[in-house]
C-alpha cells in the first residue's frame, strides 16, 4: 500500500550541500521547486538506479545551524565498491565514525547530518 518517496534534510548553504552529496555520493538533482518570493528552494537528488529522493530544504531567511540533537538519526547507502568509497571519504575528510567491527562508516555532510555506507555483505 505504502513506498518509500524521499527524505528531508534542512540545508544552510544549498549549492555546498548541492557540491558535496554530488561528490560524496554521485546523487544528482531530478527536480526542484522554489517559492516565487525565493523565500525556499526544494531540491530532490536521485541516485539514477531507484526512485528514492533526498530533498535539500533551503529557507533563504535562515541563518543559524539546525539543532539535530545528538543526531541519532541517518541515511544509509550500499555500495559495492565500498573500498574506494572509504578512500574517496577519507581524502574528503568527511568520516565522522568508523565501525570496523560492522563493517560501516558514518560521513557528515556540510550540516553535520550523518550517512552510514554500507558494504553488499552487511545487509545480506
Amino acid at each position: 500500500m505504502f513506498r518509500f518517496n524521499h527524505f528531508n534534510y534542512n540545508v544552510l548553504d544549498l549549492e555546498k550541500s548541492l557540491a558535496f552529496y554530488d561528490a560524496a555520493l554521485g546523487l544528482k538533482e531530478v527536480r526542484r521547486k522554489e517559492a516565487e518570493d525565493g523565500s525556499w528552494i526544494l531540491v530532490y537528488l536521485g541516485d539514477g538506479k531507484s526512485d528514492f529522493t533526498l530533498e535539500l530544504t533551503y529557507l533563504r531567511d535562515r541563518k543559524e545551524p539546525y539543532n539535530l540533537g545528538e543526531n541519532e538519526f541517518h541515511l544509509a547507502f550500499v555500495t559495492e565498491e565500498y573500498e574506494k568509497a572509504h578512500e574517496k571519504h577519507q581524502q574528503m575528510g568527511c568520516i565522522c565514525f568508523e565501525n570496523p567491527e560492522m563493517g560501516i562508516y558514518f560521513i557528515n555532510d556540510p550540516d553535520n547530518y550523518w550517512i552510514e555506507i554500507v558494504p553488499p555483505s552487511a545487509v545480506r
